[in-house]
């Protein structure tokens, strides 16, 4: 199996030396392109207006100045030498990518472009956020694994996997759940007004550490529990029940003032 490996946290992060790990665990054909630079939250955007430049910094190991569905595109189109990957990997993120929030992840946008790309794909993620804490060893422990039997039954070609483990000592971390994407009942992202050494007014952007009441089945439940979660993803973001009722009384002619 060839897999390429990719993130949003940037090709110097410890999640992603720990992904290089888990892709090591299943084969030895592993590829590696990752942005430069921390792309966090840059979902599925698309350098358009400047150059992508990449750099290559061993015999399958890439970054460049792009986002992470940048990195995918010119991994599987541009990098990857020979056959195309038979797996994309995305992660591991240094924080858990679970209900709404996957819609802003560029790890999860990362394995959306590989499935657009006819490449199956898969974003790994786990809980905590601090900065000094390196360890993946959950992610690391079960990961393989979960990768392994996914790979063996297969999935749909418009669904990407998206994985959260929590962040617990191994040995405390006994169960997988299938999972449905969840959504919060609390308002976890703010702006903080600073101000910068000449007097001027700025704006940093963050998350605060609140927990939702989530219900049964949610990724949001599975993770608070200590559980793995896998949830299938898919970007078809039609609402069925509201384009039943507009048809009722939206068609046809189109409506003049």
């Amino acid at each position: 199996m060839r897999i390429l490996v990719s993130n949003d946290d940037g090709i110097h992060a410890a999640g992603l030396a720990a992904l290089e790990r888990i892709a090591n665990a299943l084969t030895d054909d592993v590829w590696v392109c990752a942005p430069e630079y921390e792309q966090s939250g840059a979902s599925r955007a698309l350098t358009l207006a400047e150059p992508v430049r990449v750099r290559k910094l061993g015999e399958r190991r890439f970054s460049t100045t792009g986002t992470p569905t940048d990195c995918v595109m010119l991994g599987i189109h541009e990098l990857v030498s020979g056959k195309a990957p038979d797996l994309v990997l995305s992660g591991v993120n240094r924080g858990a990518n679970l209900a709404e929030d996957v819609t802003m992840s560029g790890t999860v946008a990362a394995a959306i472009e590989a499935m657009a790309l006819g490449v199956p794909g898969i974003a790994l993620s786990q809980a905590g956020h601090d900065p000094d804490d390196a360890t993946y060893a959950p992610a690391e422990a079960f990961a393989p694994g979960i990768i392994k039997r996914l790979m063996e039954i297969g999935w749909p070609a418009g669904v990407v996997m998206n994985i959260n483990f929590p962040h617990l000592p191994v040995d405390e971390i006994t169960q997988v759940e299938v999972t449905r994407q969840g959504f919060r009942d609390v308002h976890i992202r703010h702006a903080e007004k600073r101000t910068d050494l000449r007097g001027r007014e700025y704006y940093w952007m963050g998350f605060r550490q609140e927990r939702s009441t989530p219900e049964e089945g949610t990724d949001l439940r599975a993770l608070y529990e200590g559980r793995i979660s896998v949830t299938p993803l898919h970007i078809d973001l039609t609402h069925a029940p509201a384009m039943h009722d507009l048809r009722k009384v939206l068609g046809g002619a189109p409506p003049r003032v």
